[in-house]
């Protein structure tokens, strides 16, 4: 098959467009033709080289694959050939005591698709059966590979974590991003009002016409200062914050007193300053977040196919161009998601 693999950690060259042996399936695992995959900064963490984040090389990336059964293992009876599925992006183990409680995606023994084990930059992916679930309605290949990193991410964030209620208010950061796409329309089915940031106007009339009601644009003014104009002086319920150090200190003087930030990246950095008697003397909460439950992931997935969740896609470039799909990436000179189909 073609896939998309680097054998060590480096710069976009590293990226190799080549010929690799076809994925050889276990007895419980389903082998899926890959028709669509979306990117995700995850991917550029593993081509660069992340502390804690083990990966064999060679190595495949890509979290989001929406494709068609090609073959299944003799003690797989779920699927046929042919049927339409995806591939959720989280793995647990089943066993220890956090995926007993439901909460798989603190499991200590967690893989994420793409990083852990081989991902979707590929014509071919495989997967255990348990890990396999169909395409709901008539959505397409790209539509739901567009969903199930970023929309369980969100909804894991500010509804579960966050516990965002209706008539709070939330600040979504970078809504020009995948995730903070899908985090806008999260928080508008809560019944939030939705404070948006993006480094253009152009992107925040996107963000607008998905249900943002405030528009922010980072790059001409201080966020946490429009955030309190907005708000008048009183701050919002809840930061939506997956940038990292370069926002960090912003999002917390953004938050009303006994405000919570939720987050779940770090786009510009690993390590974040901030000046810890604000945090106490405003009693903020401060709640990490990593992807999401397989109940999160089904959640998002009917609330999609009832057209109540929107994937928004910016481009769908040849697998070939992997290369090019992340530079546009790095370069943030997208709306929502970059996707490939091999």
């Amino acid at each position: 098959m073609k896939a998309v693999i680097f054998d060590h950690h480096g710069g976009l060259d590293v990226l190799q467009y080549k010929d690799v042996p076809d994925p050889q399936i276990a007895a419980d695992e389903v082998l899926v033709r890959v028709r669509a995959c979306a990117l995700n900064h995850l991917d550029i963490w593993v081509r660069e080289g992340t502390p804690g984040i083990t990966v064999h090389m060679p190595h495949i990336t890509g979290s989001e694959v929406a494709g068609d059964v090609a073959a299944v293992g003799a003690a797989a009876r779920k699927f046929k050939v042919g049927d339409r599925v995806l591939i959720s992006p989280g793995w647990n183990c089943g066993e220890c005591e956090f995926c007993r409680e439901g909460n798989e995606s603190q499991c200590l023994h967690f893989k994420i698709v793409g990083a852990q084990v081989d991902g979707g930059y590929a014509e071919l992916a495989k997967a255990p059966e348990r890990y396999i679930i169909p395409i709901p309605g008539d959505l397409s290949y790209e539509e739901i590979a567009a969903v199930p990193l970023v929309f369980t991410t969100a909804w894991h964030m500010l509804i579960m974590r966050a516990r965002l209620r209706a008539g709070e208010s939330v600040l979504v950061l970078a809504a020009g991003s995948g995730i903070g796409s899908a985090a806008v329309q999260v928080a508008k089915l809560a019944g939030a009002q939705v404070l948006a940031t993006a480094s253009s106007d152009e992107k925040l009339q996107r963000a607008k016409e998905l249900g943002a009601d405030v528009l922010i644009n980072y790059s001409k003014a201080n966020f946490a200062e429009e955030v309190m104009r907005h708000t008048d002086k009183r701050g919002v319920d809840v930061v939506f914050e997956h940038v990292g150090p370069a926002t960090f200190h912003l999002s917390l003087q953004s938050l009303k007193r006994g405000g919570r930030l939720v987050t779940c990246g770090a786009t510009t950095g690993p390590k974040a300053e901030f000046d810890i008697r604000y945090l106490f003397a405003k009693q903020l909460s401060i709640i990490g977040s990593m992807m999401g439950t397989r109940a999160d992931l089904l959640t998002v997935l009917d609330l999609v196919a009832q057209r109540r969740l929107k994937p928004v896609i910016d481009k769908v470039l040849p697998l070939s161009q992997a290369a090019e799909a992340q530079r546009l990436m790095l370069d943030r000179n997208h709306f929502g998601k970059l996707l490939l189909r091999p």
